[in-house]
């Protein structure tokens, strides 16, 4: 990748009781990183909280938000990005264990296996929204079954290999970003789920790639408040009748006007599910 232009790292010096809320400020705030990292030693009472950018983000911007000083330098990427996830453990959400190459333990019997490697898209399942999308899933998978399956903002397709591993259906994954897109090709296959998986470079619910395969019974999208409330009328009108709109990337706060949006498109909140100050909701639409 010496060809590749640089990347930018953020680096924040932060207590270590504040480490998980800051990573996950800069893993949701704009512009979107393609991944955080904690870098702690034991003999210090600060720890470091990095974020890798494609482009250069506004360090004004990011010391405001994490009320901390944040530092803002060029880095190449190959290496940064392999030593980002070096370690990470496996997770288990619902009856998903995702895990990496890097980890050499066995799968625990009675759970689906999904092999993730993040590269430069978003979605390991370490971070709590995409863990909530994972338990939703599996909850969803016990009430019905789904054969038109859309992952919207797919980054590693995650989702949508969770999706294909439950109901063995069709499922669209979808994302603006190229990167992200062969990501999660690449990972469909390491899954065994790539005839099930279509990966397409779509902007959004208005894009061939999408329209073609609507209406939907399930779509997925963990992305953030802000474009969840643009997208509503858009993602609402590619729901089938009953079907369920799984959104996430929002925190607690953010539920009720997420949710005001959405009901003004007839659709209803089934659940919400929680974890400290992240949120996903699970909402249906009536039937037409």
């Amino acid at each position: 990748m010496s060809n590749s232009p640089p990347l930018w790292k953020a680096s924040v010096a932060v207590p270590k009781e504040r480490t998980a809320d800051t990573a996950s400020l800069l893993e949701l705030s704009p512009p979107a990183p393609q991944a955080v990292l904690i870098v702690q030693d034991p003999f210090l009472a600060d720890a470091i909280v990095e974020a890798l950018y494609e482009a250069l983000p506004d360090a004004a911007f990011l010391t405001r938000l994490t009320g901390h000083p944040v530092t803002v330098a060029p880095l190449p990427d190959q290496d940064w990005i392999r030593h980002s996830q070096e370690g990470l453990p496996p997770v288990r959400a619902g009856r998903f264990f995702v895990y990496g190459a890097h980890d050499a333990g066995e799968v625990p019997p009675g759970l689906l296996a999904i092999r993730i490697e993040a590269g430069l898209a978003f979605g390991t399942g370490h971070h709590e929204t995409t863990a909530l999308c994972l338990v939703a899933l599996w909850q969803l998978a016990k009430m019905r079954r789904f054969s038109r399956v859309l992952d919207l903002g797919c980054g590693t397709g995650v989702l949508a290999i969770a999706a294909a591993k439950l109901w063995r259906q069709r499922v669209l994954a979808s994302d603006i970003d190229a990167v992200a897109v062969e990501v999660a090709r690449e990972n469909a296959r390491a899954n065994g789920v790539a005839p099930l998986i279509r990966a397409a470079t779509a902007d959004g619910l208005d894009s061939p790639a999408v329209r073609a395969h609507a209406p939907f019974d399930l779509i997925c999208a963990n992305i953030l408040a802000a474009p969840l409330t643009r997208i509503a009328p858009a993602l609402s009108a590619a729901l089938a009748p009953h079907g369920v709109a799984l959104l996430s990337g929002l925190l607690r706060n953010q539920e009720a006007l997420v949710l005001g949006f959405y009901r003004a498109q007839g659709l209803v909140l089934r659940k919400a599910l929680r974890d400290g100050p992240w949120s996903a909701l699970v909402l249906e639409r009536g039937r037409g």
